[in-house]
């Protein structure tokens, strides 16, 4: 649902349809590999992301999953254009973003988002939290005055659990999962369609992760948000997204819904991933399979050929892994990964 009014948070129809709302198509994000002091020379690439496609629905929460450096944070901030895109589109709710720029870019982003992973680093320590959310709505032409904006303030702080008094306070005055509210209320506070949450609970203890993950949910059906939320604690993905993608190396590996992908996972490096995960029955964890990955992961400036990941997959297949790319293609319902073998894997 698109809120049609910035200045209030009204909640969705109960009818919201789920069609797509972010088309992300081939998309490729190549950072420049600089040397020389006199004459500086681009000397290779490092491929961030590498020929992503994927889609968000509205209304739903897509969790985004792997390893550090596997290209997570780089793709949400290029869905935002806060990154270059090198290849690819990103289509916004039938808005083709990748050629945007200037004003009609930054209208856009109104409707676009981003909660980081530090929640210190991301607010700006010389200001109050009411001078850090005014400032996102004047930005937008959002601040309509003393008592409106006063209003809405407060509006937005008790959406998200905090006292009115925060308003006074700097950063430093709150705790880690208190600044990670402000950083949402901040997000919310010009009504956007699409919020990317960037390990939002990675920073914050044990404790404080639930609380702030429970939070998400209530906003998302309170005011009809979409999520995409980067994440490498799959516990954290399982509990709160819809569909799970997998990303290894700049790509796609695997995507399903969250209970499928959790229960039969298809590609070897998901399958690596969910055996790492801790089970609080110690029955079971004695018992289960653990998939222990051989070698280093690969430098994005000089990736495999083939599949990315055959050099650390325990079914590799030399004739065919080490030379031919496999495609992300469709297994089921709604289930697609890029493994040449998926379907003997999946069969034990």
């Amino acid at each position: 649902m698109t809120n049609t009014d910035p200045g209030t948070l009204a909640a969705p129809s109960a009818d919201v349809e789920r069609e797509v709302l972010v088309e992300v198509t081939d998309l490729a994000v190549h950072f420049p590999i600089k040397r020389g002091v006199v004459l500086d020379r681009t000397v290779g690439h490092v491929h961030a992301v590498d020929g992503v496609t994927l889609g968000v629905r509205r209304g739903e929460t897509y969790g985004l999953v792997g390893e550090s450096g596997c290209g997570k944070s780089t793709l949400g901030r290029a869905l935002l254009r806060l990154e270059k895109l090198t290849g690819g589109r990103v289509v916004f709710d039938g808005t083709d973003l990748s050629g945007m720029k200037g004003e009609p870019l930054r209208r856009m982003r109104r409707r676009m988002q981003m909660v980081f992973q530090d929640p210190l680093s991301s607010l700006d320590p010389r200001q109050s939290v009411e001078a850090l959310l005014v400032e996102g709505l004047r930005a937008h032409g959002l601040d309509r005055g003393r008592e409106p904006t006063a209003a809405r303030l407060r509006e937005l702080l008790d959406a998200v659990g905090l006292p009115v008094r925060a308003l006074r306070k700097y950063p430093h005055e709150f705790s880690g999962g208190q600044r990670q509210r402000i950083g949402i209320a901040r997000a919310l506070a010009v009504g956007p369609d699409l919020i990317i949450a960037d390990e939002p609970v990675s920073a914050l203890d044990v404790s404080v992760q639930a609380q702030v993950v429970n939070l998400l949910e209530d906003l998302q059906g309170e005011f009809g948000l979409t999520y995409l939320v980067i994440a490498h604690d799959l516990a954290v993905v399982r509990h709160i997204a819809d569909r799970v993608g997998v990303m290894y190396l700049g790509g796609l590996v695997e995507e399903a819904g969250s209970d499928e992908l959790y229960a039969a996972p298809r590609h070897p490096y998901t399958k690596a991933l969910l055996s790492a995960v801790p089970v609080p029955d110690p029955q079971v964890e004695d018992r289960r399979e653990r998939i222990l990955l051989s070698g280093d992961l690969p430098s994005p400036s000089d990736p495999p050929t083939g599949c990315r990941f055959h050099t650390r997959c325990p079914w590799r297949r030399p004739e065919r892994c080490d030379t031919e790319r496999p495609e992300l293609r469709t297994i089921g319902t709604g289930h697609r990964v890029a493994c040449h073998y998926a379907e003997e894997i999946g069969a034990g």
